[in-house]
């Protein structure tokens, strides 16, 4: 088997130390909340997306227990239908179709389309002209 070899940490201590970053600080210390109350749905909002995913920590700046306690009135709020369990983001997307067609009016402009709903209807015409003389 072949021998294992030392890694040498990538990083230094002295590197990660020299790093210095400002702490969040949460809305409930700005507010001086004391109690988290699962029907203040205004302050709950605020610890949620906006698809109503609850934040984390390293968003919302709370420290563990505010976070704890955040995340339970939350979900109180949720099952008291105060808040949304999720939020439905209506935006629409042009995908082309799986098949690889494009659709015939893409790209065209209104004068190209009423041209070729024309030549559709004078070929409607012929068409049945043709019928008439068969049969």
């Amino acid at each position: 088997m072949a021998s294992k070899k030392t890694r040498t940490p990538s990083r230094t201590s002295k590197e990660s130390s020299t790093r210095k970053y400002k702490k969040k600080t949460s809305a409930l210390l700005t507010e001086k909340v004391e109690y988290v109350d699962y029907k203040d749905v205004d302050l709950l909002s605020r610890f949620m997306s906006d698809r109503a995913k609850i934040r984390n920590r390293r968003v919302s700046g709370n420290d563990v227990q505010q976070q704890r306690e955040v995340a339970n009135a939350i979900k109180v709020a949720r099952e008291m239908a105060l808040l949304p369990y999720a939020k439905r983001v209506s935006t629409q997307r042009n995908r082309p179709p799986r098949d690889g067609r494009r659709d015939r009016d893409e790209g065209r402009s209104d004068v190209d389309q009423a041209d070729t709903v024309d030549q559709v209807d004078g070929l409607e015409g012929d068409d049945t002209e043709m019928n008439e003389g068969e049969g």
